[in-house]
């Protein structure tokens, strides 16, 4: 049973351009993307809210003012919302000092820190209550992935006790890497230069743990994605509709597929595996869709089979036509008899003529 944290105040730093998802996030910010039904922010603040959380600070900077249009006050979600902006990206230290002028907390209380592109199933409740427990400077979420040169590797000592943060390391010392939720004493935050580039696991981190102070790794198993790339974006939304993840936010129950109002699947098509169905799509007689994610308004075309990929708002995918693992941009049209596979974009508004293609990287 999640327990409440009353009155914890918490950042969330979603000023990052998603470059490695583009084209989606040509349009779009990356914690704006449909996921799973709903923006991917909703489930990140549907989770928190059922922590305790109440009052959130988001941290914007690319296009920042397409997130209070979704969000709002954030009344409606039973959070109070506040919108700080970098004018220039300042780093995730700076991100986060510049966000802390929107918080109410006095200098030793705890604040949540979330990154705007990570899933994941660990106790926020008990990683707070240890950060306060053991008087920490800063508390860790630590996970375990197979391959941790892409990410921050952080070992830790028996008690827990970071000892160093080696940042992209070509020869990590151990599997166990920072999973981008922290947890701040106020007064540590205040100690960020203000207005400036900073990186926190570049130098607060490290700068934090050479002067002595508790930085405090919590290690958990629980499920954990980093929904950076397109591939690792369509296996959280599919993962959410399945229940492998929990959200308050799922708009339905869990299962094989959700589709949202306004949705049109034909009795002869196939649609499995988690795949997310936007409002007023289409998918005509013969189709198959597997594990993917189909925007508002688009149309899949009659027997056109679709496996692992993204439709955007508005795109067309005609008969026949084969995608696995690509991306298709909003309003983009492929036509009938193409074969779209292995990291496939196709970039908004452009139209494929029929059979133009049996395999392509980027048109």
């Amino acid at each position: 049973m999640e327990s409440s944290l009353p009155d914890l105040e918490a950042i969330l730093l979603v000023g990052g351009q998603g470059t490695r998802l583009r084209p989606l996030t040509l349009g779009t910010p990356k914690p704006l993307l449909p996921t799973a039904g709903v923006p991917f922010l909703a489930h990140q603040l549907a989770r928190a809210r059922s922590f305790g959380v109440r009052r959130i600070v988001f941290a914007t900077s690319y296009k920042a003012s397409m997130f209070e249009p979704v969000f709002g006050d954030g009344a409606a979600l039973g959070l109070e919302l506040v919108y700080m902006t970098e004018e220039e990206p300042l780093g995730t230290g700076g991100a986060i000092r510049n966000a802390a002028q929107g918080l109410t907390a006095g200098p030793a209380d705890p604040v949540l820190v979330l990154n705007g592109d990570i899933l994941s199933g660990h106790d926020i409740g008990d990683q707070v209550r240890r950060h306060v427990a053991r008087e920490a400077a800063v508390t860790l979420h630590l996970t375990e992935v197979d391959d941790p040169t892409r990410f921050g590797c952080v070992p830790t000592d028996d008690e827990d006790r970071v000892t160093a943060f080696l940042e992209k390391t070509p020869t990590p010392v151990t599997n166990r890497i920072n999973a981008g939720c922290y947890v701040f004493t106020r007064s540590v935050i205040d100690t960020i230069p203000a207005g400036e580039v900073v990186s926190v696991e570049r130098q607060t981190f490290p700068g934090l743990i050479a002067s002595g102070e508790l930085v405090l790794g919590y290690p958990d198993r629980t499920y954990w994605l980093d929904v950076g790339t397109p591939a690792a974006f369509v296996r959280g939304s599919r993962d959410l509709v399945l229940g492998r993840l929990a959200s308050p936010a799922l708009p339905g129950p869990a299962g094989e597929f959700l589709t949202l109002p306004g949705a049109r699947v034909s009795a002869e098509a196939k649609v499995t595996g988690g795949t997310a169905v936007g409002a007023r799509a289409v998918v005509e007689a013969g189709a198959s869709v597997a594990g993917s994610v189909l925007g508002d308004d688009c149309v899949i075309g009659e027997g056109a089979s679709v496996t692992d990929s993204v439709v955007g708002r508005g795109a067309h995918v005609r008969s026949g036509t084969v995608l696995r693992d690509a991306v298709i941009g909003d309003r983009a049209v492929v036509g009938p008899g193409n074969e779209l596979l292995a990291g496939s974009r196709v970039w908004p508004g452009v139209e494929l003529p029929e059979c133009a293609v049996r395999f392509s990287s980027d048109v």
